[in-house]
């Protein structure tokens, strides 16, 4: 813990240091320039690095690029789309690369949004269900296997109503574990799954959204339903189904931009022979913080989560580029929905750096039952 503490120090130092280095006039020349780009509409790219610790890959080097750009520079109905660049490398071995794209067209009539992401790992698997997560020893010869992961999953909306989207979801992704140790590969989801990496789907997905900024709201309500349905026909290996449900609510307090109370319930649904790869999994850098991505694994899960995010103000008035974030949640999984388990408790309290306009560069710690973890990321986690 006093590592990860000197690392976030280390990282703050470095900015205040940088900033620190131009005269009053060079940064009121520099928030000039930044303030012309953004009013019309030009590509803003900021390259950051840093340390972070996660428990699945340990202490980790990631570097990532904040891009943002108006799909066209004359559209004054549209925000600034969003392509936030992360990849690193981790003390166990493992590299990844992953990007989170968030944009807008035609007058915000059309909305693209996309996750794509790359993993190669040494990585551990317990098993499916709350007892198995909780219980099984990690160790090399219990949990330990190595797996290559993908994903490229685009969803394409069309405001039909103000707020109301509808729209298309498509999702190819790929699990595959070698090198398994014995525990793991005595697994029944493992050997029935593992020689199946491929899955193919597609569905249908509805958004309300109200929110001032989707990246970082202030204010508004979003809800999602989507259903997608993955079968062996499109070329995939697998016939199984996802429903999900996502409801979030976000208030301005005290009339003051940039404090605000955000709050998330999500529920994620699996039906059929839903791979291990791609059941429901708590402890990703977007939901329980802290929890290592994978180790609480069934077909369904629901959490909420209710996080208070604060920005501070400089002394003439004007919201500062620096802030943190504190937050409390919960989550579990089942095999359904009527048969949750065990409740597992999270909490956590974070750094904000204002890079671009309404663009966050997050720096996360969370805690769980008996663990930790450091996140280093772009945007808020919901």
């Amino acid at each position: 813990m006093k590592n990860l503490l000197t690392y976030l120090f280390l990282l703050c130092f470095s900015y205040g240091f940088a900033q620190g280095f131009f005269s009053d006039e060079k940064k009121a020349e520099r928030k000039a320039k930044k303030q012309k780009k953004t009013e019309e509409g030009r590509w803003m790219i900021l390259p950051l690095a840093g340390p972070a610790y996660t428990p699945e890959l340990e202490f980790t080097l990631a570097g990532g690029v904040m891009t943002s750009f108006k799909t066209k520079k004359t559209d004054s109905l549209i925000q600034r789309s969003s392509m936030p660049i992360m990849l690193g490398v981790s003390s166990t071995g493992a590299y990844f690369f992953g990007t989170k794209l968030t944009s807008f067209w035609l007058q915000d009539k059309l909305r693209i949004y996309g996750d794509f992401n790359f993993k190669d790992m040494p990585d551990n698997y317990w098993g499916v269900g709350y007892d198995e997560g909780r219980y099984t020893v990690k160790s090399d010869s219990t949990t330990g296997y190595k797996r290559t992961w993908w994903q490229i999953y685009p969803r394409f909306l069309w405001q039909f109503k103000k707020h109301n989207f509808t729209g298309l979801v498509i999702d190819l992704n790929y699990t595959k574990g070698t090198e398994p140790s014995e525990g793991v590969q005595g697994d029944p989801y493992y050997q029935e799954y593992n020689e199946k990496p491929l899955n193919t789907g597609v569905g249908l997905i509805y958004q309300f959204d109200s929110r001032d900024v989707p990246v970082n709201a202030y204010r508004g309500f979003f809800a999602e339903l989507s259903a997608t349905y993955y079968f062996t026909g499109m070329g995939g290996q697998n016939n199984y189904q996802i429903y999900v449900v996502d409801l979030r609510k976000y208030w301005t307090l005290n009339q003051k931009e940039g404090r605000t109370l955000a709050v998330q319930a999500r529920g994620r649904f699996g039906q059929g022979g839903v791979p291990y790869g791609e059941m429901s999994q708590l402890g990703t850098p977007w939901d329980l913080r802290g929890y290592t991505w994978g180790r609480y694994r069934n077909n369904t899960l629901i959490l909420g989560i209710a996080e208070y995010r604060h920005m501070f103000y400089k002394k003439d008035g004007e919201r500062g580029p620096h802030g943190f974030v504190a937050w409390l949640g919960a989550g579990t999984i089942g095999e359904d929905a009527t048969q949750f388990e065990k409740y597992l408790p999270n909490f956590g309290f974070g750094y904000r750096l204002e890079v671009q306009p309404r663009m966050n560069l997050r720096i996360d710690f969370g805690f769980g039952t008996e663990t930790f973890g450091f996140y280093f990321n772009f945007n808020e986690a919901f």
